[in-house]
């Protein structure tokens, strides 16, 4: 890439990045804190991760997990029990040395992310085979120590949920950590409206101290990949260093095998970029904090009273089947609303004038298009409006998914390659030797990155040579620029 291209690059970057961070502010979602790389979530950004965590809430307890909380503060002698792991965490880790005015015996670790604490824990609550399996999901905060940060996607301070289990069998093990990967599919799918790959990540980039990370990534409207959740297949590696053993039903002394897995308020993010537009957010019904907004117009007192009477049936007759909120704020105009929300990314916006009143209807103006339909019946709205909230939350997914399929391409060529990303971002399929310091050169290089290996038949390479080194392939993998 030339030096002009690079420059052109920066500030193709920084004017998304700009356009981000303005929406995230401007739709009221969160906001910076005087601790550096730390956010406030505002209480609109909120609601919508209480949505989120709500409907993830639920698949998680009917797929058998119970929720618990463990501690803040983890021993800093546990952190050194798992080496691979300390090492990938010791970068980002905050580290308490005093309390109370004093210096404490042993330094504390802010969790970066719990295995530590939670196995500890484990190895005193199993001793038999009946003990298993152990399945504990906590929603929590965790704090790791990141130089760049932004809103959401990569902040020093986070709120996640993570599931830790204990099995008693390898098979059981990793049928968890795949069980959980496609509840997070579903969860990006069914509800946020964002199609996703999932497979498994390459030894480079799989989570430190497990065996296999399985991921789900989903490609944003300009082109980046975001890796919106994780799985990991832990084998015996924490059961070994945390000594989890348990009595077999044949009477054997044996380690437990073990998952653990995650999403966070990074999936905000995921849906800012992934369906937001140059007028703001674009939220999935689902998960929207208010569904539908109604917007009273009128010009005098009258019509004032009138107008104010039309609305507060409509949210009567709404209330059962939607979100609905009224904004009868006097000190704004229709125009400066109509904005406000079309912002803020409501999925449906009624109209209500005088003349709606007088012939009993209202105007409905859906976000995602910006369709309008003039004329509807009040008495049709409690009908009406569910369908079309469905109707929206399709169009959504499906505008998604087709900016996916036009941003995939299959590449053989490393020339080509380099020349598909410097023109536009999107996902490349390509074959890979399966070499880290291959990959490593091509991430130096390019700014790619393999954001998975697909699963089953998709894995099988295309081309019997590696793109990049011409080496002979092992997989078909998944790269691209990302987040």
């Amino acid at each position: 890439m030339e030096v002009k291209d690079i420059e052109e690059e920066k500030g193709k970057d920084l004017e998304r990045a700009k356009w981000y961070t303005d929406i995230v502010q401007q739709a009221e979602l969160a906001d910076y804190a005087p601790v550096k790389g730390c956010m406030v979530i505002r209480p609109y950004g909120y609601a919508l991760w209480e949505n989120v965590q709500k409907a993830l809430d639920q698949m998680i307890k009917d797929t058998g997990h119970q929720n618990a909380y463990f501690p803040l503060f983890i021993p800093e002698s546990f952190m050194q029990k798992e080496k691979e792991h300390v090492e990938g965490f010791a970068p980002e880790c905050a580290v308490v040395t005093h309390g109370g005015g004093k210096k404490l015996e042993e330094p504390l670790i802010v969790r970066p992310t719990s295995e530590t604490i939670i196995n500890h824990m484990f190895a005193k609550w199993v001793q038999s085979w009946r003990d298993l399996p152990l399945l504990i999901n906590q929603w929590a905060n965790v704090v790791r120590w990141e130089m760049r940060t932004r809103l959401f996607l990569r902040t020093t301070e986070f709120l996640w949920q993570e599931g830790h289990t204990a099995h008693a069998s390898e098979d059981e093990a990793e049928e968890e950590a795949q069980k959980m990967l496609a509840v997070y599919k579903t969860l990006a799918e069914d509800w946020l409206a964002l199609p996703v790959l999932t497979g498994e990540k390459t030894d480079n980039e799989r989570f430190r101290g497990a065996v296999r990370t399985y991921c789900i990534e989903a490609l944003m409207r300009d082109g980046k990949a975001l890796q919106a959740g994780t799985s990991h297949f832990l084998g015996q590696n924490f059961a070994k260093a945390f000594d989890i053993k348990f009595q077999s039903a044949g009477g054997d002394l044996e380690y437990a095998w073990q998952t653990s897995w995650g999403v966070s308020t990074r999936l905000i993010g995921a849906i800012v970029l992934g369906h937001g537009d140059e007028k703001g957010l674009v939220l999935p019904p689902k998960i929207a904090p208010i569904q539908v907004v109604i917007v009273p117009i009128y010009k005098t007192d009258d019509e004032k009273a009138q107008v104010t009477k039309y609305c507060e049936q409509i949210v009567l007759a709404l209330k059962d089947h939607a979100r609905v909120h009224a904004d009868m704020r006097d000190q704004y105009t229709p125009g400066w609303k109509f904005n406000h929300w079309e912002q803020k990314g409501v999925p449906i916006r009624l109209n209500i004038g005088p003349k709606d009143v007088a012939n009993n209807v209202v105007e409905i103006v859906r976000r995602d298009n910006f369709e309008k339909m003039r004329g509807v019946k009040q008495t049709d709205l409690a009908n009406e409006i569910p369908k079309l909230l469905l109707a929206v939350q399709k169009n959504i997914f499906e505008r998604a998914l087709k900016f996916r399929q036009e941003s995939t391409v299959k590449i053989n060529d490393y020339k080509a390659f380099k020349k598909t990303l410097d023109e536009k971002n999107g996902f490349i399929e390509a074959s890979w030797c399966g070499s880290g310091d291959c990959e490593q050169t091509v991430k130096e290089d390019s700014k790619a990155t393999i954001r998975l290996i697909p699963f089953g038949n998709d894995r099988t390479p295309m081309n019997d040579k590696c793109v990049h080194c011409g080496k002979p392939a092992k997989w078909q993998v998944v790269f691209a620029r990302a987040y």
